[in-house]
């Protein structure tokens, strides 16, 4: 396990999110992410890997940043605290409406009439991607449940989860994402590049355009991130991938012990209870990540001294 920091480590409560309760709401407030981040990714010019699409964790839910559009630009943020989505412009205005059971239709016609009055443009693509069955927003009328306890509780599982992962990322020099969500999956994710190419994707992702896969896989990774459940997986929990995949990769045991290899998902699985439950769940986290990865550059044999670094510590530069 990596060093981790006492010092610059701020215990973050980890909420009790069970998926079941709250599984209607869950894939509610999926597709309303869906919504909002196909509104981004229609406006915001491509960068590698999909990576102008995300959202990012922020002090009260989930936001867009700033999407260019109108007189300058517009930011979209979940207010998972309060419950209401809400809409700035640079120039001044603001919007907002609120979370509550509604259906998808309903969502997408409030989101569209905000965008409005943002002064936007509030034109996308509009089918859900990587869902099973997807249904077109305008069409999609069954009303919805909102568990609002449950939504701010897996708002407080994003934030200690958000700030291991953030940890982990300090440790590579390479090319390394930002820690973000995709709103396609939805799965808060970090990923490290190896700097080679990988070979072409095959595609055939369910509900995902093969050119997008395809770039999004165009050099090797490891990969590492967090569900709240759904995707063949009825439980929170963490994962980490390769791609590809290395020989013998599935056959490594990483730490902890409550962590398996889902030869369905072809990737490493630790359920969320796992880590909430332990002594130390920053740490149960980090040694997660820090052996899936290993396995995933060991057995890939990605130049790991030139790649890795020590962890990052607030007003130290990193040491040469």
């Amino acid at each position: 396990m990596s060093f981790y920091s006492n010092h610059c480590m701020i215990r973050t409560p980890w909420a009790d999110i069970p998926y079941q309760p709250w599984r209607e709401t869950c894939t509610a407030l999926h597709l309303y992410t869906q919504i909002v981040g196909k509104y981004r990714l229609a406006r915001t010019p491509w960068i590698n890997h999909s990576w102008q699409a995300t959202f990012y964790v922020s002090a009260r839910g989930l936001t867009s940043s700033l999407v260019p559009d109108g007189s300058g630009g517009v930011e979209i943020g979940f207010d998972l605290l309060d419950h209401i989505v809400t809409g700035s412009a640079t120039d001044g205005r603001r919007a907002q409406f609120s979370l509550g059971p509604m259906s998808v239709a309903e969502f997408h016609r409030r989101f569209i009439d905000m965008i409005a009055s943002l002064g936007g443009t509030p034109e996308f693509h509009g089918v859900p991607n990587e869902v099973p069955d997807p249904i077109p927003f305008v069409l999609d009328r069954a009303k919805r449940p909102y568990a609002a306890d449950a939504v701010t509780r897996y708002f407080q599982a994003l934030v200690a989860v958000e700030r291991v992962l953030k940890r982990f990322r300090t440790e590579y020099l390479g090319k390394v994402s930002h820690v973000h969500l995709f709103w396609g999956s939805f799965d808060l994710a970090v990923t490290r590049f190896s700097g080679r190419t990988a070979p072409l994707h095959p595609g055939g992702v369910p509900g995902l355009p093969d050119e997008v896969t395809r770039e999004a896989y165009s050099h090797e990774v490891s990969s590492a991130g967090f569900w709240p459940g759904s995707g063949g997986v009825d439980f929170p929990a963490f994962y980490s991938y390769a791609y590809p995949t290395p020989h013998g990769f599935s056959a490594v045991q990483p730490e902890p012990e409550a962590a398996y290899f889902d030869n369905d998902l072809g990737e490493f699985l630790l359920p969320y209870d796992a880590v909430r439950r332990s002594n130390d769940p920053e740490a149960t986290l980090m040694s997660f990540l820090d052996s899936t990865y290993r396995a995933a550059a060991d057995l890939g044999g990605w130049d790991r001294p030139a790649l890795e670094c020590p962890p990052g510590i607030p007003r130290r530069p990193r040491p040469l």
